[in-house]
């Protein structure tokens, strides 16, 4: 396999609504598409750098950006910013922004999404679907707690800790076991969904049923059996809403991966020659 040499850029860049992100651009000289990554809630970006640099540096893409939703790690909240940090705006104003910052690399480039858990959300969320050629969606589901396992212990974390933190300390810490910390009207915002059998869809300020139906977007759902929050019943209950969108599943057991996977372990260098491969060909295709 040839190794392209890459060059690494820690860059900030502005949303819409004119909140600063940060994120990190990794540039080739290859002739492959641009990817951008959107995280997991309350993953910072450095947890996909590998990823990025696989891409870049052994299969030839133009450039990847992983990038901080507002509020998660490298992306604070400037001391005058005074609108209320929401999950929202990860997906109307974040992704946006991103993949604008990335199409800005090489104008007119094919460009392609990786997106984990909630970043496989913003593919509809952020009304931009039609600038990706494909979309690989991994662990990606809604959050509502009873599609999830152990369910009550998922339920406790989110409403009966994290709820609470949230509205006591203005935060919630990532040590409770979701994560970076979250500002509090993020979480939130994310455990009332996550209370709804039918989480944000049920939301009618969201608008969200119709803007999945608009993504004719090629689909790659990766799912694996022993993800605790990506279940079965919990991807079906976010696929089922894009339709219109040529979808592949495929279900991967720690015996096929290689080893424990869960609901983050697929980004893990270890699985390059596994999990990484099948997926970044997939990826690859015109």
């Amino acid at each position: 396999m040839t190794r392209h040499e890459t060059e690494k850029s820690e860059i900030v860049f502005e949303t819409a609504d004119n909140f600063p992100l940060h994120g990190t651009l990794i540039r080739g000289a290859g002739d492959g598409p641009l990817a951008l990554i959107s995280s997991a809630a309350a993953v910072p970006r450095g947890f996909y750098a590998r990823f990025a640099e696989h891409l870049v540096a052994d299969h030839g893409f133009r450039a990847t950006l992983t990038y901080d939703y507002r509020g998660v790690a490298g992306s604070q909240a400037p001391p005058d910013w005074r609108k209320p940090l929401l999950m929202r705006d990860w997906a109307h104003f974040d992704m946006p922004a991103a993949l604008h910052q990335l199409e800005s690399v090489a104008p007119g480039h094919q460009t392609v999404g990786i997106g984990q858990s909630f970043g496989g959300q913003v593919l509809a969320l952020g009304g931009r679907s039609q600038r990706f050629a494909r979309y690989l969606m991994v662990a990606t589901m809604t959050g509502y707690w009873g599609n999830t396992r152990p369910r009550l212990r998922v339920f406790s974390q989110m409403n009966l800790v994290g709820v609470p933190l949230a509205t006591l300390l203005g935060k919630v810490p990532g040590r409770i076991g979701l994560g970076q910390t979250l500002p509090g009207t993020v979480f939130r915002e994310w455990a009332k969904w996550g209370r709804h059998p039918e989480y944000f869809f049920a939301d009618p300020t969201m608008d969200a049923v119709r803007r999945f139906a608009e993504v004719e977007t090629p689909i790659l759902a990766i799912g694996l059996t022993d993800d605790p929050w990506g279940t079965p019943k919990a991807q079906h209950a976010l696929l089922k809403y894009y339709y219109r969108a040529p979808t592949e599943i495929r279900w991967i057991s720690p015996e096929e991966a290689g080893g424990t996977v869960g609901h983050l372990g697929f980004f893990r260098s270890t699985f390059k020659d596994t999990l990484w491969k099948p997926a970044v060909d997939w990826l690859m295709q015109r």
